[in-house]
Formats: structure tokens, sequence, C-alpha cells
């Protein structure tokens, strides 16, 4: 598919968009890099690791965020800037999951705009006292990348939020990311500046920061990488929406470890990895993962936490006691429901107050008795969504107050200022349910903290006269659609777009037994405990570690351009094949074996004509009238095809349908196997598959002689993959004593008979060939596919088993570059093809085989 991105990834920084100096360095890197590493890595260039030598240095976490964990004001009458940590930030919370010994830095921008002339001094300033890179973005780029691209395009589409119409969302805007491409690579200069490739870790933090990774990857290939996603991660058909889907998607993938908070948002990831890039997944130990060009790429699940002693500080506050002991009178005698949230479009703060509003129609005798206090915290963004979300929450608040309230009873309380800390927990500690009704929110720890504060603390329980031993109770109503859901089993989870279903909820958790209250308080207040923000830290620090152990035992390479740059690690032995080496040894040799597969090796795979080319003619036909030739074709395709495409090739010997059917040369007979003829299993495989068939649009059935194939690559792939999976149990259910093996292969499902494979033919050509006393001295071997791995481990087997002290060259080579048991590769077919003819040129051609080659191939078998 074609990208509009950029070209290159470094032009960015020349266009009209940015003028911006090269980022200084504050620490020297040092990198030490093992032998197999033989490239040398420059600025900007796509190459290995730069080989230098290394100095001790302890374990660092670089975490690179949007924002960093810091509070700055400058100060009217002096003009200097003071700066403090921002205490309630979980980026400074992160520490508490790290060892004492680990050395954390933080990159990111600051809250507020620095002039150009005070940058340089603030930046000495915070990473002295701080140990904080600041990334200063150019105001026009900081506009266009956060209140632009990420406020407007991927906050919305990560909502479920499609720009239907000019009116209902922003559209995408090339502009917007090209400075959100901006952003992401300024923060990729100043990483760049600080990091020590061999002892750093870098942990990036959410959606705003989604390309960066392919930055830091393109620049070192063996960084240690780790994202989180902070907030949902849409399902396949919203996310396909966007043009840059590709752009997103690698960025990500050029990570070692990729985090979600819940299943869901990882399930939807790997659907669209799966759509669009046609990788597959699976479960390693217990940990999902995704083989993206030779390099694994984990998935990490788990929602981050709170961090407990911040909250439990706030609560013994004598500032929290004198305001809960306030609100307490004031609400005296009325059952308290809190609601705490951001103002925007998908907090559900509307459909929230409709809910309560259904409440008091549905049950009058609750009125005067309870309260909605709904506390507002500022909106993030500033846009016609939140101003109009504003005045439909001012207008439904009034409405309520006005039909049901009295001059001492006011049903909803609306909160709409910035509220201290000490305040809100006092809320959190009075209310007797804690209501979320968000229509989509990533994790949202407003039910975490509401559980803490309800369980209170023992200094806080000192100063309003309450006994520690007092069952402590706490009843949560919580949206299906938020992140932090699935793990508070205890909530009651509701459809918030169901008004009336959610009105009778919150009834039920108000009315609901102390006793029941104290269960569900008791098992969600251990789990928060257990699981707070150090315990999050600690377990996606201990994967990332994982993820990254076996860097340094592959060799890699760059490819590809601009944003669409991939890394493909593969074994330190694996390399292209020199066609002038292999030519070399042809010559030397005396005796040789050359053993071809044939889709996607002599013809492209998404070729639509088959047919061999004159090309790929020519040259095997001048290979096989060589007599110290043996050439075969090693396919899984049908003998009448291959026999028909390769007519021309009278010495050309084919093994069609992967070794079941064998012939030596056009003038010989087919040969089976010399297994079972029996094939009366077809019977019962047939029928299964056209079930499948005609419950599975797109999908289709190939008969061969001795086997059969559901094909599924035209089908939806979530669909697909699922009834090939079932498929395939299915019959090895059904086939248990049958002589037959089901394999699962790249989007089919095969049925053959047992012994029937490319590496047991191989094998056996070449066995036939020690015994009648020609022993190969030179073999060449190419596939592209699982099929051909086989081939390439068999023969390295037969010829080391053979008693003969005379070496073998042997050239087992793979098309395309992936991991594979070759030890060479070439980049496409067309290579192969300029290897035969390069081969062509050597050989000479002489009338053909000794007669005693005319024997039986069923006597080798």
């Amino acid at each position: 598919m074609g990208s509009k991105s950029f070209g290159n990834l470094l032009d960015l920084a020349s266009g009209d968009l940015l003028d911006i100096p090269q980022t200084p360095r504050y620490l020297p890197r040092v990198m030490t890099v093992p032998g197999i590493i033989s490239d040398v890595d420059g600025y900007g260039i796509s190459d290995g690791d730069s080989d230098v030598i290394s100095l001790p240095c302890r374990e660092r976490k670089i975490i690179v965020a949007n924002f960093l964990p810091l509070n700055g004001k400058k100060d009217s009458e002096t003009g200097k800037w003071k700066f403090s940590l921002d205490n309630d930030s979980p980026l400074l919370h992160l520490k508490d999951g790290f060892s004492p010994e680990t050395e954390v830095i933080y990159v990111g921008s600051l809250k507020t705009h620095v002039d150009l002339s005070e940058q340089d001094e603030i930046s000495h300033n915070l990473f002295e006292e701080f140990n904080c890179v600041a990334t200063f973005l150019p105001q026009d780029v900081h506009k266009k990348f956060y209140l632009g691209f990420c406020k407007q395009q991927l906050w919305p589409l990560f909502h479920y939020m499609l720009p239907m119409c000019p009116d209902h969302g922003e559209r995408f805007d090339r502009g917007l990311w090209q400075a959100y491409v901006s952003a992401n690579k300024i923060f990729a200069d100043k990483v760049m500046g600080v990091i020590n490739l061999e002892e750093d870790y870098i942990w990036i933090h959410d959606y705003h920061l989604m390309v960066l990774p392919t930055f830091l990857r393109r620049r070192f290939h063996r960084v240690k990488l780790g994202f989180f996603l902070h907030s949902p991660f849409p399902s396949s058909e919203i996310y396909r929406t966007l043009p840059v889907r590709e752009e997103l998607l690698r960025g990500l993938l050029n990570c070692d470890l990729i985090g979600f908070h819940t299943f869901d948002y990882a399930r939807h990831f790997l659907s669209c990895c799966c759509r669009m890039l046609g990788l597959e997944y699976e479960s390693k130990r217990g940990h999902i993962a995704l083989d993206y060009l030779g390099r694994t790429v984990f998935l990490k699940i788990l929602p981050i936490g709170i961090h407990m002693g911040r909250l439990e500080s706030v609560l013994n506050l004598p500032a929290t006691a004198e305001k809960l002991k306030e609100i307490q009178e004031k609400y005296r005698g009325k059952k308290v429901i809190l609601g705490v949230d951001d103002m925007d479009i998908f907090k559900g703060l509307s459909l929230k107050i409709l809910a309560f509003e259904h409440l008091l129609q549905q049950y009058p005798s609750m009125l005067g008795k309870i309260v909605l206090i709904q506390i507002v915290n500022p909106a993030r963004g500033s846009g016609k969504d939140v101003q109009e979300a504003r005045k439909e929450t001012y207008d439904t608040v009034k409405r309520i107050n006005e039909r049901y309230g009295s001059h001492d009873y006011e049903p909803v309380v609306l909160i709409d200022r910035p509220v201290p800390r000490f305040e809100k927990s006092a809320y959190y500690a009075l209310a007797e349910c804690c209501i979320v009704n968000a229509v989509r929110d990533g994790m949202n720890l407003v039910p975490y903290k509401y559980t803490v504060c309800r369980q209170g603390t023992p200094s806080m329980n000192k100063s309003l006269g309450v006994s520690d031993d007092l069952p402590r109770t706490s009843t949560l109503v919580l949206s299906e659609f938020i992140g932090c859901s699935p793990s508070l089993s205890g909530a009651i989870r509701v459809n918030p777009w169901d008004v009336d279903a959610v009105a009778d909820s919150i009834y039920s958790a108000i009315t609901m037994s102390d006793f029941e209250k104290q269960l569900r308080h008791k098992k969600h207040f251990h789990y928060i405990s257990t699981h707070n923000v150090g315990y999050w830290a600690r377990s996606f620090s201990q994967d990332l570690e994982r993820a990254s152990r076996d860097h340094y035992s592959k060799r890699c390479w760059g490819v590809g351009w601009g944003l669409g740059f991939r890394l493909v690690a593969l074994s330190p032995n694996f390399r292209r094949l020199s066609i002038e080496q292999t030519v070399s040894a042809y010559r030397r040799s005396s005796k040789r074996a050359i053993f071809l597969d044939y889709d996607g090796t002599l013809v492209p795979e998404t070729s639509i004509v088959k047919d061999p080319s004159a090309e790929v003619i020519s040259a095997l036909k001048a290979l096989c009238s060589d007599p110290n030739n043996t050439i075969f074709i090693v396919s899984g395709r049908g003998k009448v095809s291959l026999s028909e495409w390769l007519a021309p090739c009278e010495n050309l010997g084919i093994a069609a349908e992967h070794g079941y059917f064998t012939r030596w040369n056009k003038s010989s007979d087919w040969e089976t196997s010399g297994l079972s003829d029996d094939l009366e299993w077809k019977k019962v495989v047939e029928p299964i598959m056209r079930l499948y068939t005609e419950t599975t649009d797109g999908s289709n059935i190939e008969a061969k002689e001795s086997a059969l194939v559901w094909h599924h690559q035209d089908a939806d792939p979530d669909f697909g993959s699922c009834q090939a999976k079932e498929l395939l149990d299915h019959l090895e259910t059904v086939l248990v004593n049958e002589p037959v093996i089901v394999n699962r292969g790249h989007q089919i499902v095969e049925v053959k008979p047992q012994g029937v494979s490319k590496g047991l033919v191989t094998g056996k050509i070449l066995s036939r060939m020690l015994e009648d006393g020609i022993a190969p001295d030179f073999v060449v071997c190419i596939g592209d596919d699982r099929s051909d791995e086989e081939m390439f481990e068999n023969i390295s087997t037969t010829l080391s088993a053979q008693s003969s002290s005379m070496s073998t060259e042997i050239f087992a080579c793979t098309v395309g570059r992936k991991p594979s048991k070759a030890k060479y590769f070439l980049d496409e077919v067309s290579d192969v093809v300029k290897l035969l003819q390069g081969l062509t040129n050597t050989s000479s051609p002489k009338p053909r085989y000794p007669s005693h080659l005319r024997v039986s191939f069923e006597s080798v078998v």
C-alpha cells in the first residue's frame, strides 16, 4: 500500500515545519557491541549500533512521556522559573517498582511555555536537579501535535468516534500528522542524547508518541524498548479508517514489549496486525507474542494501579478530616452518590445525571434521602464538543434541581472548579456509592481511589473518633466500557447507554445489605492494595527485560523507508548467497545435486500466471543437460501441472505433492512414495472440509491425488483463523487411527499421508545417489516457505551420515529475509533466476546419465 508519510524520517528537520538545532548531549553515550555486529552506526543511518568502549554503568530506565512529572511557575517579580515534582504524577510513582540502585531519567515536555532564550539554562537545571530532559517543541508544532492530531484525531478515534461529518469531529489533516511526526522526532533526539544502549531500558507512554519507537529502532537496532498505551485501542473496523494506520502499527511493532490495560485492547491490536500486516500471534509460556520479521514482539496485559502511600498521606492530613466532618454534617441523613470525571464527551456525565433523574422518578421514596455529588475536573482539551458537553450537563442539572429540589434539598450538586486533593479525598470517604459511567475510557482510577479512601487510615480514624475495627463498606457502579471494570469483579457493571438499567443499579447499590457491601469492599481493597503502581511498573519492567534478552544473539537488518522502517532479526550466520561464490564452488565440483521449490522460488508467489518464464526454462534445460548434475523440482503442486509447465526440460526430475509422486526425468514413470496407497480416508475428510467451506465465505478446497487442502486466505482473517483451528481439531479427532497427518500451515489446513514431506524425498534422492557411488560434492537447495525448511535440515543430516571422507559444499538458501534453517538467503525470484543463469554458463552439456541410474526409485523407499 502506498504511503504519503515522509520518505526519510530525518528529512523532517529540514522541512518548512521545523527549524530545530541539534539536540545537545547531556550525557555521553557508551555502548558495548558483541563481535557478531559488523555494522557501524552513524547518525541518521539505517544500520547497526556503535562499536565503542563500554564504561561501568548502573541500570537505568528512561521514561518518555508527553509531559514531565513537574510543575513549573515563573516568578512575576524576579522573572525566575521555579520547578517542583508533581507528586500526583503516575510517572513519578513508577520508581516504586524499580530497585533502589536504578537511575530513572524522564524525557518529556513542560506544561508551560518557555522562551527560546531561557531553554538552555532551564534544560541544564532540570537535568541536574530532577534528572529530567526537557523537550521544547516550537509553539506552532506543539499546537498542531497535541491539540491538533492527538486531541482532535487520535483521541476521538481511539474512543470510537469517527468524523462522519464536519460537525462531528475533525477530518484527517496531513499537516497535523506532519506535526505529530516532527514532535516525535524531537523526542527521539532528546532520548538519543542521553541513552546508554547497553544499560538503558526505554519505556514510552501513550498515544502521543506512537512513532517514536521507529526513530529509535532505526538509530539503535538493539535498543531495549517498551511502550504502554493508556487509552483504549479501538476495534479494527474503527482503526482501519485512519489514513496513517500502518505507520502507527509499525511504530508500535518496533518495540520489544507493548502494554495494554485489558485483553480487549490487546485483542483489537492483534486483529489490526493480522488484517493489515498479515501477522499471526501465539502464546509462548503464558505470554502473547507476535513474530515480526524474526523479532519476537511481546504483549503485556496489566492495568495500572495507584500509589497507596500518596493517597493515604492525603487522608492523614488534618484538612482532610476537617473537610470530612464538615460535609458529613452538611449531608447528614442523606446517602451520597459520588461521581468524579473530566469534562469531556466520553465520560458520560449527562447519561449519569439522566440515570439519577430516572432513579428519582422510579423511586419517589428516595427524594430527600439521596444526593448525587458530581465533581468535574478541568477539561484536558478545548473544543466545541467540550462546550456542548458542559452546556448539556448544566442544563440537565438545573432541570432536575428545579423539579425535585426544595429550599433545603438539592438532588444534584455540581462542583465545577479545581478541587484540592484533600477535599476530593473527603468526598470519596463520605460517599456510600461511586459511579463511573464513561462511554469509553482507557483505565480510570477513580474507583481505586474511592475504595482506598473508604478504607481510611488509623490516623484518619483517630481524628474522626472512629474505631479501626469498624467494618468498611463501599459500592461501585461501573461502566463496562472502562479499563478498570474487568479488574473490579465486585462492582455492579452497567451499560451507560441504558439509562433505566443504570438507575436500577444505583438503587441496588445504595439499598444493598451492609454485609454484602463489606464483602465487595474487602475484595476490591485487597486487589487494589496488592496491584498498586509499583507492582505494575515492576511487572512491566521484568517483562521488558525478558523480551530484550536475545537482542545480541541475532544479526539485524533495517528495511523500509520513512515510517515504514522495520528491523529484520536473524541468525548471526545467516547471510546473502553470493552468486560468484556459488558459481566458483559449482565449477570446482564434479557431482552436483540441485533441489528447487516451484512457487515463490521459480515463479513469484503473487503471480497469476504460474507457467515458468522462458529464462527459467532455458536455465533448467542447460543445467539438466550436464551429466554431472541431478536437478529436481520439489513442490507441493500436482504432477499434472508440473509435467505440463516443465515439459521442455526432458532430463529434469520432479517430486510432486511434497514427494508423494516422483520421477527422475520425462521418459521415466511416476513412482509413489512406497507407503500405503490406501486413500479411503479422503472419503471422511472431504465432507468435513466441504462443511467448513460452506460456512466460511472465501474458503475453498484443493483436491490433490494424495492430499486434501483447505484454504482460507480469502476469508475474513479472524473468522478464517478460528475456523481453521476448529477444522484442525475436528480432523485430528476423526482421523486418529488413520495413516495420515493433519497440518496447519499459513492460511491452510492440509491432510496428507504419513511419511510424505519435501525433507524425506530429498533425503531419499541423496541416499540413492550415495548408494550408486555418485556422492555429490556440491548441493544447492532453494525454497521459500515452511515446507522447504525440512529440505534444508534433511540435506545436512543425510550428507553428514555418509561414510565418505569427501566434503560437500552445501548451499541451503531461502527466498526472502526471514527466519530459516537455511544458511543463506536471496531476496526474490529474480535473484534465483540470476543464480541459475550463472550456473548455466559454467555447465558443460554432454550426454545424460549413465545407464546404471535408470533403476526404479522404489528401491530406495
